[in-house]
């Protein structure tokens, strides 16, 4: 059997981590089979669809690296691959349908509809539809049709029937058809219903494995019942677990970020993202810890998804990030840092000159082992750039004050104005210098020289500082300092 599954977002927004996930679980067990990957728009919920939509999530799964073969953008026999451009496909299945007895036009308006549900729940029943129009007779149709009523079709659910679900995830999920009621398959305005357009895709589609949130998994008798119903072979189910806060709650946006745009905003690398979101509820066989795409393709198994609920630990996150940003050269970070350095003002113009693109490269290098995503850059600019600083806090003023202070400062000037080049090594250099020749402990030259150029007793490595202010820099601000004291 050559596998086939899909992944089917519904356009009304963009796409969360959890859809990423399971993405995510269809390319890797489509690539580990050697099968096909689907990617299809479902977008019947017509007042919430939208193409932008739509193209954010096409772009949200190029940038994650997760390819299709067929479908949206890939093309291929099985189109269209937009539901609302398949409407004329499920109308003949609905009139097959219709023939065969297995559904029937629904007249109910929504304010019956609606008291028969409040009638169900006081009497401590689950809410269901009951059947009245079931049996209507050709006569009280057409009184409905001359009332005006435009009929839903509802499929005619069999009565006391098990319907169980070999679910390669969950195991063996049984189903009592009397708890159902007969379902909306077709709507008054024409248009399917999730759960009977879903069927009719994945068999015109040859769908072979269903693999999707663990959300979904209600759905599924109403789903196997139709394609009883078609005499369709039912594909195998697969449904992984939801995705949690640390604090045991389905994520939602009081947690933070929960679409793939946030993170890509925030300068999160993509093979760290789907190198986390992988091992959300997905365990590998042996302690590796990191895996990049091709390796996940080899080693993915449905049989290794855990039917526990997953915990989506935003440290663990950035632990990965971390990872993949230090494997990274400084030199190929540049293009992901520059963004979020424009963002505060540098570089403004589109093409950077060679001299910048060297001092971004520095500056990288500089702070790249203090974040753990690329927005945190903006947070560090300011030891580095510019003339100005902040004035130092009560702590860091008082250093300041020590009798060997200008003394220190002086000499540091006097070695910065004839270094050449004022590089990194030079810098060293010349605070060891300072230390020597005035007799001075390390801390006593490096933490007033620190306070003098930032303001701060903290921060990254001050012969980094030094280099990539530049000799000009340095000296605007140690002369700031030298008047403040």
């Amino acid at each position: 059997m050559t596998v086939r599954v899909r992944f089917a977002p519904s356009p009304t927004g963009p796409l969360h981590i959890g859809g990423a996930r399971s993405a995510l679980f269809n390319y890797l067990f489509a690539a580990g089979k050697g099968g096909t990957f689907i990617l299809r728009i479902e977008d019947t919920d017509l007042e919430r669809s939208s193409r932008e939509s739509e193209k954010d999530i096409i772009e949200a799964l190029h940038w994650l690296g997760i390819q299709w073969n067929e479908g949206i953008e890939a093309g291929g026999v099985n189109g269209p691959y937009r539901q609302t451009e398949r409407l004329k496909t499920y109308e003949e299945y609905t009139n097959k349908l219709l023939q065969a007895g297995h559904a029937y036009l629904c007249y109910c308006t929504e304010e019956e509809l609606e008291r028969e549900r409040q009638e169900l729940i006081s009497r401590g029943e689950t809410p269901r539809y009951l059947g009245k129009c079931r049996t209507l007779t050709a006569q009280e149709r057409e009184m409905c049709e001359k009332e005006g009523r435009k009929p839903a079709v509802r499929f005619k659910v069999p009565n006391g029937q098990q319907i169980v679900i070999n679910d390669l995830v969950r195991g063996k999920v049984n189903f009592d058809s009397d708890g159902i009621g007969d379902y909306i398959i077709v709507k008054s305005d024409g248009i399917p219903t999730y759960n009977y357009a879903v069927v009719i895709d994945d068999v015109l589609m040859g769908i072979t494995h269903v693999i999707r949130g663990e959300e979904h998994l209600s759905n599924t008798p109403r789903q196997v019942l139709i394609y009883q119903a078609l005499g369709m072979k039912v594909p195998d189910f697969a449904h992984i677990s939801l995705i949690l806060n640390t604090e045991g709650r389905k994520m939602s946006k009081r947690d933070g970020d929960t679409a793939v745009i946030d993170y890509f905003k925030k300068g999160y690398l993509p093979q760290a993202v789907v190198n986390f979101i992988a091992l959300l509820g997905w365990s590998p066989s042996g302690e590796q810890e990191f895996f990049g795409m091709k390796e996940l393709e080899q080693e993915f198994s449905l049989e290794k998804v855990s039917k526990s609920p997953a915990v989506f630990d935003i440290n663990k996150l950035n632990h990965v990030n971390a990872h993949y940003l230090k494997e990274m050269t400084d030199t190929d970070l540049v293009e992901f840092v520059l963004p979020f350095l424009k963002e505060k003002g540098l570089f403004p113009s589109e093409k950077i000159s060679d001299t910048d693109r060297q001092w971004v490269t520095d500056f990288i290098g500089a702070v790249k082992e203090k974040i753990n995503c690329l927005v945190e850059v903006k947070e560090y600019i300011h030891y580095f750039r510019g003339a100005e600083i902040d004035l130092p806090d009560e702590e860091a003023a008082a250093i300041l004050k020590a009798e060997t202070i200008p003394s220190v400062l002086e000499l540091f000037g006097k070695k910065v104005m004839i270094a050449d080049p004022l590089d990194s090594a030079a810098a060293k250099q010349i605070l060891k210098e300072i230390a020597k020749e005035l007799t001075l402990k390390g801390k006593d030259v490096f933490m007033p020289v620190r306070i003098a150029l930032t303001g701060q007793m903290h921060g990254p490595d001050l012969d980094r500082i030094i280099a990539l202010l530049g000799k000009e820099n340095v000296m605007a601000r140690l002369r700031q300092t030298i008047s403040r004291i």
